[in-house]
């Protein structure tokens, strides 16, 4: 299936494609606080439709994960990063998906603390 996101303003724009059947609420300092429910699909299924030039990247921790933010309105709706065997993966906010949802998704809890 394919599904369409963007941000709270509409400048960043994207397609990606697969099944969501579930989602990931993390516990780390920075999702905790943003309170996004994550999809990972491979980066090859995501396509960025505009926005390019509006977005800006914020690294922590060891600086694996790309978190992606538009300029202006200040939302993340999605992030780069690597799967454990070092596939790019396009770490999707659901919350942040056209016409989706969310509370049809069972969600799995994750420790990011722990990380």
């Amino acid at each position: 299936m394919q599904y369409r996101g963007s941000c709270h303003c509409g400048k960043v724009a994207y397609t990606v494609e697969g099944e969501i059947n579930e989602a990931y609420s993390c516990n780390c300092s920075l999702c905790s606080r943003r309170g996004s429910l994550l999809w990972f699909a491979p980066r090859e299924k995501f396509t960025l439709l505009s926005g390019e030039g509006d977005l800006t990247t914020y690294t922590f921790n060891k600086h694996v994960i790309q978190h992606r933010f538009c300029k202006n309105c200040g939302v993340q709706s999605f992030a780069w990063g690597k799967d454990r065997g070092g596939n790019e993966m396009a770490a999707i906010n659901i919350r942040c998906l056209e016409d989706f949802d969310v509370e049809k998704v069972p969600v799995q809890q994750v420790n990011g603390k722990a990380f």
